[in-house]
């Protein structure tokens, strides 16, 4: 079987083939008018700035308690003894959120009562919550609330006692 280039569709269909073949090896590079800078503009979009970095540090009530997230700042929590960066969950954990009262605070012992109320927070300026009183059930929950949580959001740090930093 021989292929006739005198045949028109033979003719066009070896033409179409050599175009193909030059596309792929030889593809169009024509810059773009302007690097996109959000994740809509273009399949390879550069950020307006670097995401900041989060340092695992260690944390008191007190050094914990400016992260509330007011003035658009980082909003961080802790449970039993773990600090999480929340701050992708303004909405929630932000100053007009339904858990606001948790951020920059210890929020072990509202987790594991399933409890909002300001209450449930110790004062900044006491020692942890030793969360000694805590039933079995109140317990795990509190664990599943951390293991939530460690799914979601950034482990940043750990809570430690006002005197011991």
């Amino acid at each position: 079987m021989a292929f006739d280039v005198g045949t028109p569709i033979n003719t066009a269909l070896l033409l179409f083939i050599i175009y193909s073949v030059q596309k792929i090896v030889f593809p169009s590079t024509s810059p773009p008018k302007e690097i996109p800078n959000e994740f809509r503009s273009g399949y390879s979009w550069l950020p307006k700035s670097h995401q900041p970095t989060v340092l695992f540090k260690t944390y008191t009530p007190k050094t914990l308690e400016p992260f509330h997230g007011k003035d658009n700042g980082r909003i961080l929590l802790a449970i039993n003894g773990i600090v999480f960066d929340v701050t992708a969950g303004r909405s929630f954990y932000g100053p007009n959120g339904m858990y606001g009262n948790f951020a920059g605070r210890d929020a072990s012992r509202g987790m594991a009562k399933q409890s909002f109320d300001i209450e449930m927070l110790t004062p900044i300026d006491q020692p942890i919550d030793k969360l000694a009183d805590l039933q079995q059930d109140e317990i795990e929950n509190m664990k599943g609330w951390v293991e939530h949580f460690s799914n979601k959001y950034i482990i940043c740090g750990k809570l430690v006692d006002n005197d011991a930093a």
